[in-house]
């Protein structure tokens, strides 16, 4: 086999005949980084070029997230041209081939992809692959690292600094974030990471006003979004209506016209819509505020049901169990937790062991759903932090709903004095928030300390009055 060597977007060697084979890879990095709806792009690859391993390896990834059986042939494939592929396709062959194993260790795939990026710091690719699984790993300090690690040498790069965005967010370096995501979104205005890194400081800072109209004037740039980004963006925007204490209707409508929407959509990837629509819900319910939108959670956990959207994410799980018991699909929702139960047994010890945090949070959830408070409350144990969550695959945003559900718990089995402690901790991290003071007034009125209460109430709606007056 002898092929010429072509440059690809990073400028590193690529063995392949085919200009339309170089084309396709270049085209899936863009997709990727952009968070696009068109990755499929890279099967275009090795049908130009049958013999590029680099094409394969990335093909085999792609399937990988659908049926894994349909990336055999393409892992085949590489590894028969695997002798004559450049050194740097070799090196992502390795680190991917390893990434995609069913027995993967997730520290040892962080190690490979490092090194891989001390070879080649130009594939933000690879970089942004490892700081997904640093992602699902729930340890953001191991994504900070890798992005700083290349850096240097990415200068001006477009979509690295959203890329270091994220993690300082995560790590709770706001300021740092938002210069980040300032820069990032300097250097492309079309940047759904550096839009979205921006938005979550604003949330976080309470800034809601500031974080709807920015985000709303983004959306123009959004149409070629993924089902995830997409939705998971305007997620953001009903969030910070909701938290903000804007009429339901605002809520409702975006709900509506631009998450729900996206199923209109022949290529749109329903999991991903309905993991930001019932993350919603659940907080909608939590705030009393149900009843505003009609049957719509009955028709999402109608499409819970349907067992093809299970197992694909545990965030996404925990929220349908909610939404199913909720409803009163207890069977479904039994069989959702027994196949959680039953993945579990089969980890390694060392992942098994993380991810009994999860189980019981998805527990917590089945029983709060049913509306057994007390044995919801007693799945998760003494002591309560959202942070030691974040191994189910979610945000410090996403995971702060988890929080309200505990503090719920603990005003609705009579502890309100561990429910204001609670509390009073969220509301040093945003004490802007109305919601946290009126869970405030409430535990205190149950201790009849009014005096108390009446300031938490009289702050919450001067807080509310402010944002969307």
């Amino acid at each position: 086999m002898e092929s010429e060597m072509k440059l690809d977007r990073w400028g590193y060697e690529v063995r392949t005949c085919s200009d339309a084979c170089m084309s396709a890879i270049d085209s899936y990095y863009q997709q990727v980084l952009s968070y696009g709806r068109k990755r499929s792009v890279i099967l275009d690859a090795p049908r130009s070029d049958p013999q590029c391993v680099l094409g394969n390896i990335l093909a085999a990834h792609f399937l990988c997230s659908g049926d894994s059986s349909r990336a055999s042939p393409f892992i085949d494939a590489a590894k028969s041209c695997l002798n004559h592929a450049s050194s740097y396709e070799k090196a992502v062959f390795d680190v991917v081939l390893y990434f995609i194993s069913p027995d993967r260790d997730d520290d040892l795939a962080v190690e490979l992809h490092s090194k891989l990026l001390q070879d080649f710091p130009r594939d933000l690719v690879s970089l942004k692959r490892a700081q997904i699984l640093c992602f699902y790993m729930g340890q953001p300090d191991l994504s900070l690292k890798l992005v700083e690690q290349v850096l240097p040498i990415n200068g001006n790069e477009n979509y690295i600094y959203s890329m270091l965005a994220f993690p300082l967010l995560e790590l709770g370096r706001m300021e740092d974030a938002e210069k980040a995501g300032k820069k990032g979104y300097e250097i492309n205005k079309d940047d759904p990471w550096s839009q979205h890194a921006l938005c979550h400081v604003y949330q976080f800072d309470c800034r809601f006003k500031e974080a709807v109209e920015f985000m709303e004037d983004c959306a123009r740039s959004w149409s070629s979004l993924s089902s995830f980004m997409l939705t998971h963006n305007w997620w953001h925007v009903a969030l910070c209506y909701l938290e903000g204490k804007a009429p339901m209707t605002k809520v409702r409508d975006v709900y509506d016209h631009c998450i729900l929407k996206e199923l209109e959509r022949s290529d749109a990837v329903p999991a991903e819509v309905y993991l930001n629509a019932v993350g919603l819900l659940l907080r909608v319910y939590i705030r009393g505020e149900l009843h505003a939108f009609g049957d719509r959670l009955r028709f999402l956990a109608n499409n819970l049901t349907n067992q093809a959207f299970w197992f694909l994410d545990w965030h996404f799980d925990i929220l349908a169990l909610w939404a199913l018991s909720f409803t009163g699909e207890f069977t479904k929702a039994e069989d959702l937790l027994k196949g959680l139960n039953s993945r579990i047994s089969v980890m390694s010890e060392k992942k098994r062991q993380l991810m009994l945090r999860g189980l019981s949070l998805a527990e917590c959830l089945f029983k709060y759903g049913k509306g057994d408070y007390k044995q919801a409350r007693e799945s998760l144990g003494h002591e309560f932090d959202a942070v030691n969550f974040k191994i189910i695959g979610a945000s410090d945003e996403q995971l702060e709903v988890f929080t309200e559900v505990y503090i719920s718990l603990l005003l609705n089995t009579g502890e309100p004095t561990k429910a204001i402690q609670a509390i009073e901790k969220q509301l040093k991290r945003r004490e802007g928030l109305p919601f946290l003071w009126c869970l405030l007034e409430k535990g205190f009125l149950m201790l009849g300390k009014g005096e108390e209460a009446e300031g938490c109430g009289k702050k919450a709606r001067e807080l509310e009055a402010a944002y969307f007056p």
